[in-house]
């Protein structure tokens, strides 16, 4: 299933890749860096890096902007708020908020690929406030009341 997404390239950015899929069954695209010059990112550090790229989702669509794996694996490199959204209304560049948490200063170049993004559908609820909610088998069971113990 495919849906069209409107994809602008922000002036300057010719030079970098438009975002694709790197497999046939990939669910996310990859996001390639569009920062005008090197940026080095210490460990501990954060920064915003931009893509040079902007969209326009139709209503009930959302994009994630999620971290790539191999870069979280083979350099601690990560997103901030991760997934990160892309709201339907909005208009701007895509910043990927990159945070190093390896142990050695790692440099994004322009055209690297730096996330990946998916478009995923939504729903919007409507609450109804209540006094009591149903019961269900779980209940008020939290963090680790679902799983079995390790043996």
């Amino acid at each position: 299933m495919t849906t069209r997404v409107l994809l602008k390239r922000l002036p300057g950015n010719d030079d970098v890749p438009l975002p694709q899929y790197m497999s046939d069954s990939a669910a996310g695209m990859d996001l390639h860096a569009a920062n005008p010059a090197p940026i080095s990112l210490k460990p501990g550090e954060r920064q915003l890096v931009p893509t040079g790229l902007a969209i326009a989702l139709p209503m009930g669509l959302e994009a994630q902007i999620r971290p790539r794996s191999g870069l979280a694996l083979k350099n601690g490199i990560s997103i901030l708020n991760s997934p990160g959204t892309v709201d339907a209304d909005y208009r701007g560049e895509i910043g990927i908020i990159l945070v190093n948490l390896g142990q050695e200063v790692f440099t994004i170049n322009r055209g690297d690929r730096i996330a990946q993004m998916i478009i995923n559908a939504y729903v919007h609820a409507d609450f109804e406030l209540v006094s009591e909610l149903p019961d269900s088998e779980r209940g008020a069971g939290g963090f680790g009341s679902t799983g079995t113990e390790n043996k």
